[in-house]
């Protein structure tokens, strides 16, 4: 009988919780009508539920229902943000501040822009993955119309001080966007307190389903202007146009209502599989923990090992464990992560690195189980690799 190995890979996409398919399910069958159906009882029920998720999505969020943007999931969202004030604000200015270590689906959308005359700022970051706020400081200019900061970085779990980019922004007249694609049910979000006025989510990083997602847009104070990037129906008040998935959309708010009201417990459960999994590979010499120690998320694990090849690491691991070494959005590409190389790594640490995505099902048992795997396919790649 074969056994599946043990999932760490939470950070690239999470199961769904069964509470969640329960929710949405009648949404497939019974209740199928189109939320923009308002003659009749079909679209009555679905529209109810769309506005309950949109609901949920604010409160958690400190926003309201009215400033949800459904997407198909967080890099619709970015796109969204960041061409969307792109195109609105060219007139104000063409200047854009970003940070080296965001996901792909900001810094490509910026590579874009650039290729039609924008100015792109990419920050570095310092040895444990946040941003130098004085750097910031230096880099805003007359013409600056938006900074892009992840409130929580998908590799190395690092949590960029928000608050204080918030009010760096607002000083400014900045408009401030934050990916928080993996922070949404893990940490308090509070885009008022925060100062935030762009917000990028997705369900699939906190046990939702796949394919939908949603912009936060500020209404008032300031008024934050989109150009819709998606033209056709007029739908989520002009900004993203096409017919609601509504059970995608009753998944996503069942998703974030349950990380919520679980937040604190889980992240204790979270912060102390982390722990004692990092307390059995610290042991190791040449074991480098990638990120902050502290502010991070509490299932994300990075670390790199001296002494190995990374290929022949990940492939000793793959019985025992699923986990990665990068974003999965580009566990294709044959380059190092440029999270790693941010923070100084060479390409060689960079490729042996492993990410650690631990989730809500994950256990005691299973840490130990791959701990102790771990460090034995650790120990026999540095002894081949001493013998050849």
């Amino acid at each position: 009988m074969s056994h599946r190995p043990i999932y760490l890979d939470n950070h690239a996409t999470t199961p769904v919780d069964e509470r969640v398919l329960a929710a949405m399910l009648p949404y497939f069958t019974e209740h199928f009508g189109n939320p923009s159906s308002i003659n009749h009882v079909y679209g009555w029920e679905t529209e109810a539920a769309v506005k309950k998720s949109r609901e949920i999505l604010a409160t958690a969020l400190n926003a309201t229902p009215e400033e949800i943007v459904f997407t198909s999931g967080a890099t619709e969202a970015n796109n969204l943000a960041i061409k969307g004030v792109a195109e609105a604000y060219f007139q104000k200015g063409q200047h854009i501040i970003t940070v080296a270590t965001e996901h792909s689906a900001v810094l490509d959308p910026c590579k874009y822009l650039q290729t039609l005359g924008f100015e792109i700022t990419i920050l570095p970051v310092q040895k444990d993955g946040l941003i130098d706020l004085n750097e910031l400081e230096k880099a805003f200019r007359s013409d600056t119309i938006l900074v892009s900061v992840m409130a929580a970085n998908n590799e190395i779990g690092v949590l960029q001080p928000l608050v204080k980019i918030g009010e760096m922004c607002r000083e400014r007249g900045i408009i401030f966007h934050s990916d928080a694609a993996q922070a949404i049910g893990k940490i308090p979000l509070d885009v008022q307190a925060m100062q935030i006025d762009l917000m990028s989510l997705t369900a699939h990083k906190v046990y939702g389903p796949k394919g939908i997602g949603a912009l936060y847009v500020r209404r008032r104070n300031p008024r934050v202007q989109l150009a819709p990037q998606q033209h056709g129906g007029g739908h989520e008040r002009g900004m993203r146009s096409g017919t609601l998935y509504t059970p995608q959309i009753v998944g996503f708010g069942k998703a974030v209502e349950i990380a919520v009201q679980t937040q604190a417990t889980e992240n204790q459960h979270l912060t102390q599989l982390r722990q004692r999994l990092w307390e059995q590979l610290s042991v190791l010499e040449g074991i480098h923990l990638n990120g902050h120690p502290t502010q991070r998320l509490a299932g994300n694990l990075n670390i790199s090992v001296e002494g190995v090849d990374g290929a022949a690491l990940l492939l000793g691991l793959q019985p025992i464990m699923a986990v990665s070494s990068g974003s999965a959005c580009s566990s294709t590409t044959t380059a190092p992560s440029h999270v790693l190389t941010a923070l100084g790594h060479s390409e060689q640490l960079a490729y042996a690195s492993v990410r650690f995505g631990i989730g809500r099902f994950n256990t005691v048992e299973e840490i130990e189980r791959v701990a102790e795997h771990m460090i034995s396919t650790i120990q026999s790649l540095r002894k081949q690799r001493t013998l050849v």
